[in-house]
């Protein structure tokens, strides 16, 4: 995992003074890194029934949309509000520097549906815990929640604690 830490660079006093910016673009630059990083994100996950895979929107994107090609699965994009142009609904949720919304079309997750929460960084679990409400809220089952790198301080890991959880790397 050493080569996925080198290709993430700290950006500080970003987006706001005091916060500290993991950006992944260096690895996803890099094709080897990037392979090795969705390889990882989804290891747990290979062997258990997951129908679809959800990222967040902007980064979440990215990983998401891999990890639901190398799972063999379709890929649902969960939205900033007045993104998406069919019947949404909607969850707010606070961050560490603010609040913000998700959506998701109605029609993307269907009751029973087992869905794979996939995002980048797993700060403070607001963003997370809101795509997992998402899911449910239409009807869906979150298969877990994984992420590329996780930050242990901000205690995100607590908001998930009823799911199935991973990280490939810790700060």
């Amino acid at each position: 995992m050493e080569t996925l830490t080198a290709h993430i660079r700290d950006i500080p006093d970003f987006p706001s003074e005091g916060i500290i910016f993991k950006d992944i673009t260096p690895l996803l630059r890099n094709p080897e890194a990037m392979r090795l990083a969705v390889n990882a994100l989804i290891l747990p996950f290979q062997d258990h029934p997951v129908t679809a895979v959800a990222g967040m929107e902007a980064r979440g994107f990215v990983f998401g949309a891999l990890a639901a090609q190398a799972l063999n699965v379709g890929f649902i994009p969960l939205r900033k509000p007045g993104k998406l142009p069919h019947d949404t609904h909607s969850v707010d949720y606070e961050l560490e520097y603010g609040s913000a919304a998700l959506e998701v079309h109605r029609d993307a997750i269907q009751s029973g549906d087992r869905i794979l929460i996939v995002d980048d960084v797993l700060a403070t679990g607001g963003t997370a815990l809101a795509s997992c409400q998402l899911v449910e809220a239409l009807g869906g089952d979150v298969a877990g929640c994984t992420f590329l790198l996780e930050i242990g301080p901000l205690n995100g890991r607590q908001k998930l604690h009823q799911y199935s959880l991973h990280s490939v790397l810790q700060t």
